[in-house]
């Protein structure tokens, strides 16, 4: 038997877990606010779309597929969090529940993490080269600034990549 003191300790830090729950409900919030700014985009640029450029067009598109895996990645953190930091969900779903759910745990979460700031970056360097003019006057950034997005997107790549290398060497420690 554990010393009735040791025993408080423990449990009260177990029940600690429950101060994540705000920041969860944040979450949600923030879930809220790409949605509302998703419609605002979409509601903006659908009556423009007989007037669009392709190009144009095709950077709307997208800014939507971006905010769209960013609320994606969103509901990974979300779920994925709450499961394995606070508590599981304990109701039947039935057959909507996401196959992954339950599932990922913290190194599956900082893999599908960092493959979504991938996907996220790489789409932001694609809207960046899509707006590069004819001229040097058109273009909207120069080449020191597209220099650096390069640099960060291949950054993210490489640390994905470090990640995944580490989190196989660590899988491949415990077989042993």
């Amino acid at each position: 038997m554990k010393p009735t003191i040791e025993n408080q300790f423990e449990r009260g830090l177990f029940a600690s877990r429950w101060l994540m729950a705000p920041m969860y409900l944040g979450l949600v919030v923030s879930l809220g606010m790409l949605t509302i700014i998703f419609c605002r985009e979409l509601f903006y640029y659908a009556p423009q779309v007989f007037e669009m450029r392709v190009e144009e067009g095709i950077l709307v598109v997208l800014s939507l597929i971006d905010l769209t895996l960013a609320a994606n990645l969103l509901l990974i953190v979300l779920f994925s969090g709450y499961e394995n930091f606070v508590s599981k969900f304990d109701f039947d779903t039935g057959d909507d529940r996401p196959e992954w759910m339950g599932k990922v745990d913290f190194g599956g979460l900082k893999m599908k993490l960092i493959a979504s700031i991938v996907a996220i970056s790489g789409i932001h360097l694609l809207k960046r080269f899509m707006e590069i003019g004819d001229t040097a006057a058109d273009a909207k950034y120069g080449d020191k600034e597209l220099m650096w997005f390069v640099i960060i997107h291949l950054t993210f790549v490489v640390s994905g990549v470090l990640m995944a290398l580490m989190d196989w060497l660590q899988a491949k420690a415990y077989k042993k």
